[in-house]
């Protein structure tokens, strides 16, 4: 049984049960232990949990879910003890189900904690790109977090409920400390993966990332060797971020390339796709949304239009459905999920933290469990978190939610005013008027980017058509 079809068959569960969702409320709450959820899914898949009487009745009443649960879906009980012993599915089920419990259910849904920080764990880095939203210089920041803090960090993100760590930057391989830190998150049961721009790992660097439990490795390369160096402001990125892959891929590391559209590049995606699955031998391909901020703001212009985009999304989505393409192709746009739900017997997407056997499970269900997943995830599945400790809504949005030296991420999560305008879809502009507004939602780093609003539309799709038109007619 594959991770994703228990969280998937977990959450149909307890949706499906109002006996079980009022009971939810109270196992969710968490003791000075931790959470008695988790301890429950580990008890039931065989651990050697020695629970007080309340952490017994939370078991019973679990055991009982799961055993039910287990029939209902046709799925061996062998089979799913054996996929809750990976600490990650525990800790993903705990975090869902938990936020179904704290916030009741909601369309789209927000996890008890940030399912997904992406830190950027340095200001740092060796390349100059175009569109970097970071702003990144050779010099780190002066008040980054030290070693300890971040461990610290780490610490605060457990206690949460976190499920993914993703090291990012600026380049995160420049900082001193890297692999300690990440290490340390990798042996406190992290699913750890890191965003590079390549140029750094040799196969000593690649190995080394496979040793201390690194599961996922996303390296940048944004076309062939002309543009992907002019866009990344050093020449002979190119060869060494290529370099990067193939050692990576040689280790046996989970890795992706991941491309930032414009226009610098867009014409060259059919035969870049064909380059690096035949060439790199990589598994996954992912598509960035182009954010015009901090940098990215000087290349305003070569945003894609409405159309270009959505004719960019079918492409990809007619290979990542091709049974003869071996990569696993995705987007960050929200809109990728509209695409394939437009697709009537093709997998849906959902946009973050997902894979082909996810898509597999979404394959002819109903559009109620596509709103549940909900497109951007920003503020609702996951943050992002700078060098200095600042929490944001997502690396796309520069602003301060709180800091983790003076605040649990948790209290900032639940308590901050700005994610829950986030959250709000009803209220969006353009976006919270179209049918697909739960499914997608429109990406809010784009909204904030153009109209410096949250709450704003994404000028992205032809739904929103009219305010691009607004946008070219101010920039021309």
């Amino acid at each position: 049984m594959h991770e994703a079809d228990l969280v998937v068959n977990t959450v149909k569960t307890w949706l499906g049960n109002p006996i079980l969702r009022i009971l939810l409320r109270w196992i969710s709450k968490r003791t000075e232990k931790g959470s008695k959820l988790e301890r429950a899914l580990k008890k039931y898949a065989g651990g050697n949990e020695k629970l007080s009487l309340q952490e017994k009745l939370a078991y019973f009443i679990v055991k009982l879910a799961l055993d039910k649960g287990s029939e209902s879906f046709g799925v061996l009980k062998e089979q799913l003890v054996e996929s809750l012993k990976n600490p990650v599915v525990r800790r993903g089920i705990a975090n869902i189900l938990e936020g179904i419990g704290y916030y009741g259910i909601q369309r789209p849904q927000t996890t008890a904690a940030p399912f997904l920080v992406v830190w950027n764990f340095t200001k740092q880095c060796n390349l100059k790109c175009k569109h970097c939203y970071e702003n990144a210089e050779l010099k780190p920041m002066p008040d980054e977090l030290t070693t300890e803090e971040a461990k610290k960090a780490i610490e605060d993100f457990i206690s949460a409920g976190v499920v993914f760590l993703s090291f990012s930057g600026g380049e995160p391989l420049v900082r001193e400390d890297f692999f300690e830190v990440a290490k340390y998150a990798a042996e406190r049961e992290f699913y750890v993966s890191v965003a590079s721009n390549g140029t750094l790992i040799n196969e000593k660097v690649a190995k080394k990332m496979k040793d201390i439990g690194i599961q996922y490795v996303e390296i940048s390369l944004d076309g062939f060797k002309n543009t992907h160096d002019e866009f990344r402001g050093i020449s002979g990125a190119w060869e060494r971020a290529v370099e990067g892959i193939k050692n990576c891929v040689k280790v046996g590391l989970d890795t992706c390339v991941a491309t930032t559209i414009t226009h610098y590049n867009l014409k060259e995606i059919p035969k870049f796709l064909e380059f690096i699955e035949n060439e790199l031998h990589v598994k996954r391909f992912i598509a960035f949304n182009f954010i015009p901020i901090c940098r990215g703001k000087e290349i305003i212009n070569q945003d894609l239009t409405p159309k270009e985009r959505e004719e960019l999304l079918e492409f990809l989505y007619s290979k990542l459905i091709d049974k003869d393409c071996k990569l696993d192709v995705f987007s960050t746009a929200p809109q990728y999920a509209v695409t394939s739900y437009k697709f009537a017997f093709g997998p849906l997407i959902a946009t973050h933290f997902t894979n082909k056997a996810v898509m597999e499970m979404l394959r002819g269900r109903t559009k109620s469990l596509t709103e549940f997943i909900g497109g951007c995830g920003a503020g609702r599945l996951y943050c992002g978190m700078e060098p200095n400790g600042d929490i944001e809504p997502c690396v796309f949005i520069p602003i301060k939610l709180g800091n983790i030296r003076e605040q649990s991420l948790v209290k900032i999560w639940r308590e901050s005013k700005i994610l829950k305008q986030i959250r709000n879809r009803e209220l969006f502009k353009g976006c919270g008027e179209c049918e697909y507004k739960y499914v997608c939602g429109g990406c809010r780093a784009r909204a904030y980017a153009y109209f410096n609003d949250l709450q704003g539309p994404d000028p992205s799709c032809s739904f929103n058509e009219r305010y691009w038109e607004k946008v070219m007619h101010i920039l021309s």
